[in-house]
């Protein structure tokens, strides 16, 4: 299902911190050891103040998914592709049963439905991916090599962005490491860890980079999933909201053109945004109606941005 997304609020002054919100994904109703890829083409997934993208195709190989799936597999122990879905935990955090499955091979977006101070989040290793390094496989070595002396490493990095731009600032996490003199030190992730966020400060996105010591010409040998779950945010909410009488914006899935009609003629600041937050296009228009061109742009979600003051309303669209 299409959801309009509205964002309060992205200014850099700020009022109050409300209480904290927990995404944990729970609020989807998956079968006993299902997923949810996007098959059902609902473009991602909304826990909390948190939204998962998910991009889903079909193509002469079979169905493929990147971004973010919602999972409540419980297999542990199977290796391979066939269990990509799968958290080396078994379960959620403290035997929850849904958890996020994050697919980061070129990085992958965590979009927050208003901007947010985070203050961290639970991460694994995936099933997958944890077996593949402890074993090797057909594509990936197995980590330390034959006796467990090579410096091998899985490293994920969070980035945030904020107001569109992407901060300097970032969090590593290491869901392996072989990189110790003492091999006795090295460790696979097998439990869910706590990374805290709160140095990030308040953002509207968080990037994720998973970096392989296991590489060639293409990028990463090693499989590129991890888990999450138990995402606390604390929304920002700034001094202003903007109310825009009678905002429609149609149609929604679109393919080439979007429009934006409300009831009144005031000066507005319009802007098209990607899903890490970058600028697109901008406008500033004082008409009742005017129409975004989106032809050109690749399939997926994007956001209209309409700024008036310190005022923001954000509503997503879904290119197709």
């Amino acid at each position: 299902m299409y959801k309009f997304i509205l964002c309060c609020c992205l200014a850099i002054t700020f009022a109050s911190l409300n209480a904290q919100v927990l995404a944990d994904f729970e609020n989807y109703t998956i079968p006993e050891s299902g997923f949810l890829n996007g098959k059902d083409l609902s473009g991602g997934f909304e826990s909390g103040n948190v939204f998962l993208p998910n991009q889903f195709s079909t193509g002469d190989y079979g169905d493929f998914w990147s971004g973010w799936a919602i999972s409540k597999v419980a297999d542990n122990i199977t290796s391979g592709f066939g269990n990509q879905y799968s958290a080396i935990t078994g379960a959620g955090v403290d035997g929850s049963t849904n958890y996020a499955v994050g697919y980061s091979f070129s990085g992958e977006i965590m979009r927050f439905t208003e901007r947010s101070m985070i203050s961290g989040l639970y991460i694994t290793n995936n099933t997958y991916t944890h077996h593949s390094m402890r074993d090797g496989d057909s594509f990936a070595k197995r980590f330390g090599g034959e006796i467990g002396d090579d410096p091998d490493f899985l490293l994920l990095t969070i980035k945030a962005y904020s107001e569109g731009e992407l901060s300097a600032d970032s969090v590593d996490f290491y869901l392996a490491d072989y990189r110790f003199e003492d091999n006795t030190e090295d460790y696979l992730v097998d439990t869910w860890e706590w990374i805290d966020l709160s140095g990030l400060g308040a953002v509207d996105s968080l990037l994720f980079l998973l970096t392989s010591s296991d590489v060639n010409d293409f990028g990463m040998n090693t499989p590129a999933y991890f888990c999450a779950d138990n995402i606390t945010t604390s929304p920002v909410t700034s001094v202003e909201n903007l109310e825009i009488a009678k905002l429609t914006i149609y149609p929604n899935p679109v393919s080439e053109v979007v429009f934006v009609e409300r009831a009144t003629a005031t000066p507005l600041q319009l802007t098209l945004r990607d899903l890490s937050g970058v600028a697109l296009h901008q406008e500033r228009f004082s008409e009742q109606q005017t129409r975004v061109h989106i032809k050109h742009l690749p399939k997926g979600i994007y956001f209209l941005e309409l700024r008036e003051g310190q005022g923001v309303q954000t509503r997503a669209i879904i290119k197709e």
